[in-house]
């Protein structure tokens, strides 16, 4: 179990240069915006405008914080997403701007290379115990409130908000809160089948 906290991750310019980005985490280590295999990131949107496009990549998109962002896709689809709006799943090579709803948010983005890589996002809520059996994954943490307690068999490690746990083949891995208002976002990252 790794524990990378909020304070340790580094922030970075959009692709697009229109805001910035807090990464959790990416492979291979280091990648640039254009290499990764897979990204872990949190990003603050104050203003409306468009996406960044990555060719190839797979994308999910949660609001952590604020009243919301819609999805303007350039086919004319559009997605509103709010707090209690399930993780939503999208192309990120395909053009969509976000309008947001009533002021900035802060978002969650997990993206993987489509064909390398497939990923999953969870949220869990409330104050647990919520138990984790996925052996054979990677799987990371994201808690979105403090006092979330993560405990295996040997370790136990306490997030507070925007600290995150990066597990490979988690078997027996129990979350509690203390808090009612407790939430956690879960992120499975599995090799995809090649064919």
């Amino acid at each position: 179990m790794r524990i990378i906290r909020a304070s340790a991750c580094r922030t970075m310019p959009w692709k697009n240069g229109g805001g910035t980005t807090t990464e959790i985490a990416a492979h291979p280590p280091g990648a640039s915006l254009d290499g990764f295999d897979w990204r872990i990131s949190m990003a603050h949107v104050g203003t409306d405008g468009p996406f960044s496009v990555f060719p190839g990549i797979d994308r999910t998109l949660s609001v952590l914080t604020g009243r919301g962002i819609v999805l303007a896709f350039g086919d004319g689809e559009s997605v509103r997403l709010e707090l209690s709006t399930e993780p939503y799943p999208f192309a990120a090579d395909r053009p969509v701007e976000g309008r947001l709803v009533d002021g900035p948010i802060d978002d969650l983005n997990v993206m993987t290379r489509r064909g390398r890589w497939l990923h999953e996002v969870t949220r869990f809520s409330g104050t647990g115990p919520i138990r984790l059996e996925m052996a054979g994954t990677l799987l990371v943490l994201v808690a979105r409130s403090d006092g979330w307690m993560i405990a295996s068999q040997d370790h136990r490690e306490t997030l507070a908000t925007g600290d995150s746990a990066l597990l490979e083949s988690v078997e027996g891995v129990v979350l509690t809160n203390p808090h009612e208002g407790g939430e956690i976002f879960a992120i499975t990252l599995s090799a995809a089948p090649q064919i």
